[in-house]
């Protein structure tokens, strides 16, 4: 996974698709980027902020208990263990470090499950930015302790009220708010999506988590690299972070998207956000609205490095429906002790398929990302599930 060629594009995918008023900031970002992860003394910065204010590295814990019951060797990567409970802390802190290198005193940000929201918010307080983040009413409902924990670190948490009210309409606002400040304020995209360099520039802040699971699996396995990595994709951060550990290796990608939201698997080439990729789209070839009980994969679109890694064949996307997914949560709980955010519970849902069918051979070993922790998503299990909650007793 190398930089993006010419006009910032992977392959036929990527670009610079932005209002001619947003062409300059986005050169602007590119320039300070290329200069700061050259300069030894940014990335030192970096990686003492990783160190000693996100808690890195995370561990890489066997499911030994999973395994056992699947009949494979499963390792998770634990992000949900980083500072704000997701791998969004990665990318925030180095956005953050450059923005503050560029001289801007605010941040922009969108947030769809509010974690990339509450990591702007965290560094923000951290460096002295002031933040402002834009979200989908619906997502404000389903999100609100995130909410919450955004406007005690003194985030401002904008609603957006238009389209499905979720991540994509948010993305939106947020973009068009950049083009009124761009010499105050830096956008903090939250995944590898947007206009260049954001693709390439949110992979490699985020390519900490597979170079740490690249070099935790040389000590952990006796074949060195797993079979199989795994990683759920809504714009594809976590994924496309993890992959980038292991794309010169022998094992085999697999991105995880959500049934109603599977760009890869169900859509066609289009426009959104500034950049080129797979789109859900109508007839018509109007942006279709996905769907997903994982507010972070509720995007129509994917990152445009992902849909060249499925064109090139060296990663392979499937789907999981809500259904599969919140057995999956339970089952990572009672096996390992562990409540996965509903994004991460896409991936071990279809590892729990995939081993159920023989697709994943017996004893093969698996590298799961766990992109988040589900402290977050107890409202929304308890309401999909209410048996499985149980009754709550006064006084409990």
């Amino acid at each position: 996974m190398a930089e993006p060629g010419e006009l910032g594009r992977f392959g036929e995918y990527g670009g610079r698709f932005v209002p001619e008023s947003l062409i300059p900031a986005c050169a602007r970002v590119e320039e300070a980027f290329r200069d700061a992860w050259s300069d030894p003394r940014f990335r030192r910065d970096l990686d003492r902020l990783l160190a000693v204010h996100a808690g890195r590295p995370t561990a890489l814990t066997p499911a030994w208990r999973l395994s056992a019951e699947l009949g494979i060797n499963v390792l998770l990567k634990r992000e949900d263990l980083a500072h704000t409970g997701s791998h969004k802390i990665n990318n925030v802190l180095g956005q953050a470090l450059l923005a503050r290198r560029m001289g801007k005193t605010r941040l922009l940000a969108e947030t769809g499950a509010g974690q990339h929201g509450v990591a702007t918010a965290t560094a923000g307080a951290l460096l002295g930015l002031g933040v402002t983040v834009y979200m989908g009413e619906k997502d404000i409902e389903r999100q609100a302790l995130n909410v919450f924990r955004m406007k005690m670190l003194g985030t401002e948490v904008v609603p957006v009220t238009s389209g499905s009210r979720t991540l994509k309409d948010a993305t939106s606002e947020a973009m068009r708010q950049w083009v009124t400040c761009v010499d105050e304020a830096h956008y903090c995209l939250g995944s590898v999506m947007g206009p260049h360099p954001y693709p390439w520039m949110v992979r490699e802040f985020q390519r900490v988590i597979g170079d740490e699971a690249r070099q935790q699996c040389a000590a952990e396995l006796s074949t060195g690299v797993p079979d199989y990595v795994v990683a759920c994709v809504g714009g594809g951060s976590n994924a496309a972070g993890t992959f980038a550990g292991f794309a010169d290796t022998g094992a085999q990608l697999i991105g995880v998207e959500a049934s109603g939201g599977a760009a890869v698997a169900s859509g066609q080439t289009g426009v959104l956000h500034g950049f080129r990729s797979y789109l859900l789209q109508d007839e018509n070839g109007q942006v279709s609205e996905a769907h997903s009980i994982a507010p972070g994969l509720d995007y129509p679109g994917v990152g445009p490095e992902h849909a060249h890694l499925n064109d090139i064949g060296r990663a392979r996307y499937v789907t999981v429906g809500d259904d599969e997914v919140v057995p999956a949560v339970h089952r990572l709980a009672r096996t390992e002790g562990i409540l996965p955010a509903l994004e991460s519970a896409h991936a071990i849902a279809w590892v729990i398929r995939a081993a159920g069918t023989g697709e994943l051979p017996p004893f093969s070993t698996v590298l799961v990302t766990l992109s988040g922790r589900g402290d977050k998503d107890v409202a929304t299990l308890m309401e999909a599930d209410p048996m499985e909650a149980g009754p709550m007793e006064a006084g409990s």
